[in-house]
């Protein structure tokens, strides 16, 4: 078995090859001096089963995981799979306007290609799964590997930003061992959120708010303000995603005690590996 990884997962890629006692395929990737990509597989695939690992995030990580693709092409593997730690486009899955793609469906059209099978993790919209025809595809949960590290930290109560991730984090919170529930948003705009005033038992305790991704950090902020409103002792955010954009680590580090993500996208908040639950999905 041998493991690939793309520019946006090497940390990743190297972890699930040790998980799953694979090895790491040696690659080449650079650009042309006209900015285009180049990339090459250094060692020979044929006969073995192949995992790529490669997100589509951002758009020039798309055209790496075609080429990454069909450069696996070339040779007579026995089984290819194509993970997306991070899969780009997930949250535009609808149409609003006439003459709008669904941008998340292109992108499954795009990599249901060439391989055998597909895995995402923690895909934004689950939906997103039933538009790959062509091949294979299931979604991993990374909660399990989050929970580990949250019962490491030491939490004592765990939220969900909204209803819609609610079974989120009684998952987390039955495998910690600790109280769950929810706080009521409301979405004002693309970068405002409203957290309605509810009643939860979070006085004096260290509460981990869960999601699976953090963009602008704008709900986190919010539900993490309304939690320290409360009497939260210390508020930690936790995402399998970390996107981070613009200001939103330093808008968060006002707000939260504490800030982790998983290696789906590597940053300076990265504190777990998903790697064993994909590993468990590919044995």
């Amino acid at each position: 078995m041998r493991v690939i990884g793309g520019s946006s997962s090497y940390r990743l890629s190297s972890a699930l090859a040790n998980e799953l006692d694979a090895n790491l395929t040696k690659v080449e990737i650079k650009r042309f001096p006209d900015g285009e990509k180049y990339v090459r597989i250094l060692e020979p695939l044929d006969d073995d089963d192949v995992i790529l690992v490669s997100n589509t995030y951002p758009d020039d990580r798309v055209v790496e995981t075609l080429l990454l693709c069909d450069a696996i092409e070339e040779f007579n593997y026995r089984k290819f799979t194509l993970v997306i730690p991070y899969f780009g486009y997930a949250r535009q899955d609808k149409k609003f306007n006439p003459g709008e793609p669904i941008s998340a469906r292109a992108i499954v059209r795009a990599m249901e290609v060439y391989p055998d099978r597909v895995l995402t993790v923690d895909i934004h919209a689950d939906s997103i799964i039933d538009w790959f025809e062509a091949t294979e595809a299931e979604n991993v949960s990374g909660s399990i590997e989050m929970a580990k590290k949250l019962k490491e930290i030491g939490v004592d109560f765990v939220v969900s930003p909204d209803e819609g991730r609610m079974e989120t984090a009684e998952r987390i919170g039955k495998i910690v061992g600790v109280q769950s529930d929810y706080l009521v948003k409301e979405r004002l705009d693309g970068n405002t959120v409203k957290i309605e005033p509810k009643s939860i038992a979070v006085r004096g305790k260290r509460v981990a708010i869960v999601d699976d991704i953090i963009s602008t950090g704008g709900t986190i902020v919010t539900a993490a303000s309304e939690l320290k409103r409360l009497g939260a002792a210390k508020v930690i955010a936790a995402c399998t995603h970390g996107l981070f954009v613009g200001n939103a680590l330093e808008r968060l580090s006002g707000c939260c005690d504490m800030v982790i993500s998983s290696d789906t996208l590597e940053n300076q908040t990265t504190a777990f590996s998903v790697a064993p639950a994909i590993a468990t999905h590919i044995r």
